[in-house]
Parts: C-alpha cells; sequence; structure tokens
C-alpha cells in the first residue's frame, strides 16, 4: 500500500495555520480574513489545499448567524465534537490537569504564554504553535492526542459537519493510523473518555483508513 506523501514544513504549517483560524468562532472578523486565507493555500497540494478550500467555500456561501449557530450547536453542545484534546483521554479527571500542565509547559519553552482563562490544549491553540511557535513540538502534541483528533474527525464527518473537510487537512499532515492508534480510537468509540457513561454515537460512519473502526449508532 502507498504510504501518506510527504510535505513541506512550509505546507504542514501553512494549513496549521489555517486550521487555527477555522477552527475558531466563526465571526465577523474571522469572515474578513477569506480573501487572506485563499491566497494562502493556492499552492498547497490537494490533501491539504482541496479539504480547506471546501470549508472556506461554505463561509463564502453561509450567513455569519448561520455560521455562529452552526458552530455552538456542534462544537459547545456536542461532547463528542469537543475541540479540547485532552478531553477524549481523561475526560474531566484529575489527571487531565496534568496533561494540560504538559501543553503549558510546552508553550512555555516555545515562547508562548496564554492568557489565565485559556485553556492550552484547545485545538486550534495547538495547532496555532505548530504554526508559529515550535513546529516540532507542536506536531507531538497532535500525535500524543492522535486517537481524540481522529475521533472528532469522524464524529464530524458522522453528523456531515462542514468543518469535517478542516480535521481531514490538519489530519493529513500527520502520518498514517498504526494498528496501535486505530485500538485506541475503536476503544474510544465505544467507551468514551474516562467517566462517562457511554461512548461517541458516530452514526455508523466508517473511514477506510480506519479498517472498519466506526462508533454505535445512537
Amino acid at each position: 500500500m502507498r504510504g501518506r506523501p510527504e510535505f513541506t514544513d512550509t505546507e504542514r504549517a501553512t494549513t496549521w495555520q489555517v486550521a487555527s483560524v477555522l477552527l475558531g468562532y466563526p465571526d465577523a472578523e474571522t469572515r474578513e480574513l477569506l480573501p487572506q486565507l485563499r491566497r494562502a493555500i493556492i499552492d498547497l497540494p490537494e490533501p491539504l489545499g482541496g479539504p480547506l478550500a471546501r470549508f472556506l467555500d461554505h463561509m463564502d456561501s453561509a450567513s455569519t448567524p448561520d455560521l455562529t449557530a452552526e458552530y455552538v450547536a456542534t462544537f459547545d453542545q456536542l461532547k463528542r465534537c469537543c475541540l479540547y484534546l485532552t478531553y477524549y483521554a481523561y475526560g474531566d479527571t484529575r489527571k487531565r490537569g496534568m496533561a494540560l500542565l504538559r501543553f503549558k509547559h510546552a508553550y512555555r519553552a516555545g515562547g508562548l504564554i496564554l492568557d489565565d482563562g485559556e485553556l492550552p490544549d484547545h485545538l486550534a491553540v495547538v495547532l496555532e504553535f505548530a504554526a508559529t511557535g515550535n513546529a516540532r513540538v507542536g506536531r507531538q502534541l497532535l500525535l500524543e492526542h492522535r486517537a481524540g483528533l481522529e475521533l472528532l474527525r469522524l464524529a464530524l464527518a458522522g453528523l456531515n459537519s462542514p468543518w469535517t473537510t478542516v480535521l481531514d487537512a490538519v489530519c493529513a499532515t500527520l502520518p498514517p493510523l498504526t494498528g496501535r492508534i486505530e485500538d485506541s480510537i475503536q476503544r474510544l468509540a465505544a467507551e468514551g473518555p474516562p467517566e462517562e457513561q457511554v461512548g461517541f454515537p458516530l452514526f455508523g460512519y466508517t473511514d477506510p483508513a480506519l479498517s472498519g473502526a466506526q462508533g454505535a449508532t445512537p
């Protein structure tokens, strides 16, 4: 089987930077950045630029109130679409606090100081750091939480969410999935984070890349 294409450091950084913006709250200020974002991705390879362009097309065609309502309904109201990466592995247990410190220490070493009210594991923040702070450390943080990242992508796909393509582009910058990560994704889909009573329903969505991994239908 052919491996995933190799991308340059610049191509990965551009993808992470654009995805970071697109995973933030889609207010009027974000919409003003659309021309700049389109210019940024114009030379990206199809596996990276194509999915991002499709989301930008969606932003162009939707009104700001519709986009913001869809964002809130997806990321703020559905736990299975949580943008905070440590939630998938640790839920709201004490271990999550230690995981959050790992992010803070990594950022501090890279020169990034967050506001006290900003959680460091928000995917948009991680991508911003990987793009503009320390690419090696940022990429490692994404890989350490790869199962949660992929589960988020699958959950969005199960909802036919337009943000699925943003996650497609982000995941394309990372190495192909291994059997161990696939097992972790299936376990999280079935059981959910610690202290959760049910797993993450993925609406029967199956990604061929996961060798048949899918969640239960709600």
